[in-house]
């Protein structure tokens, strides 16, 4: 089985964040990048595919050179090969189209991507993705198990969870939940040496025009002070939701 796993370069959240040029650009200094947590989860999963099974685990990036770190990361927790598709990643749909040139070529049978970056949480790569190499799509994954050409998953849904079977190829949208957190694997230093010596392919654009643009971006506005209240005083605490915080 050849998998594919896409990584989103995304900062941390313990991040700082700032813009410059009158709030139109993303101020990248001192930010500490690393890879999308939800694309996190389906690397370990695909890493589980790969000790159980042995698959083939290949991950791609769309962006520039200074993603490297983030991919090359990937590589020292397991992956076999990296492509990083030369080019900016602008925006959900053109992210999708570079993507899909990769997956074509490859041949993959099993796409894994998160759900959503964390970043700008659009949520929208997987799904188009699937559409555009025409594979099956499922989202919100919690649990995938492939048996041969079959694929069983659990995908949450609105006030529960639903199970699912899929032939392949497939293309999932992951997240918490395919693995536990304490699975997550971290990279030991044989594993980084040896991500130096795996392949990081990069490959042209196909030059995907991008569908959106930012025109501003505006920080969340600050936290109000906060007011305590005695845990006794219960008559304050009411008077307090309803006429002051207007919360009932």
């Amino acid at each position: 089985m050849k998998i594919l796993v896409c990584i989103s370069h995304v900062p941390d959240t313990t991040s700082k964040i700032n813009f410059t040029e009158d709030d139109t650009k993303f101020d990248t200094n001192g930010v500490q990048f690393v890879i999308n947590p939800n694309d996190e989860f389906g690397l370990t999963r695909a890493m589980w595919f790969k000790e159980k099974q042995g698959a083939s685990v290949d991950v791609v990036t769309v962006g520039g050179k200074d993603t490297e770190p983030t991919i090359r990361k990937a590589l020292a927790i397991g992956a076999d090969t990296a492509i990083r598709v030369d080019t900016e990643a602008l925006e959900g749909f053109q992210v999708a189209k570079e993507l899909a040139k990769v997956a074509k070529d490859g041949g993959y049978d099993l796409i894994i991507a998160g759900r959503e970056s964390i970043d700008y949480n659009g949520g929208m790569v997987p799904g188009m993705l699937a559409k555009l190499i025409d594979a099956n799509f499922i989202n919100t994954c919690v649990s995938l198990e492939v048996d041969g050409d079959k694929a069983t998953a659990v995908r949450e849904i609105d006030g529960g969870k639903e199970t699912l079977t899929s032939s392949l190829p497939l293309v999932i949208g992951g997240q918490k939940g395919l693995v536990e957190e304490s699975d997550l694997k971290i990279p030991n230093m044989r594993g980084i040496m040896m991500a130096r010596k795996k392949p990081l392919n990069v490959v042209e654009p196909v030059g995907a025009n991008s569908q959106a643009s930012t025109k501003k971006f505006e920080k969340p506005a600050p936290k109000g002070d906060i007011k305590m209240v005695d845990a006794d005083n219960i008559d304050e605490l009411i008077d307090l939701l309803h006429n002051e915080a207007k919360a009932i």
